[in-house]
């Protein structure tokens, strides 16, 4: 089933970007790293980044309150009764991790596939993903 073979993969990305997330020493659980995910949390609002994981408005705080304590994000007032996610120094440290595993991911899957089946498969999941509404 479609499900089945799109979770597999995406199982073991999030696998290997936590493991280098905890090699370069960040303590990122990952419910925390689903929020650091495209399009990142910075400038957004907390109830947007409930909306993209799923969650409840309390549960993000929550999520958010651990981020935040561990000095990954800062919450600043945006307008009245909002508040926006800002990455801080810290949280940024995480971008290039998080990019240099997905790109050493690519290169092993393309050299598995072959170039010219890999860029299918990215070009295909793109055409879908932004079918659905997930891209623009």
């Amino acid at each position: 089933m479609i499900g089945v073979l799109l979770r597999f993969p995406h199982e073991v990305v999030m696998t290997r970007m936590l493991a280098a997330l905890n090699e370069h020493g960040h303590d990122v659980s990952p419910t925390e790293l689903r929020v650091l995910l495209y399009p990142g949390p910075d400038g957004r609002r907390p109830i947007d980044l409930a909306r993209q994981c799923d969650m409840t408005r309390q549960a993000m705080n929550y999520v958010l309150s651990s981020l935040e304590s561990r000095g990954y994000i800062e919450r600043s007032a945006a307008a009245a009764n909002a508040s926006v996610v800002r990455l801080t120094e810290r949280g940024w440290q995480l971008v290039p991790v998080i990019r240099t595993c997905i790109a050493t991911i690519e290169t092993e899957w393309a050299m598995h596939l072959g170039r010219r089946r890999f860029e299918a498969l990215r070009s295909t999941l793109l055409d879908l993903s932004t079918w659905l509404g997930k891209l623009d």
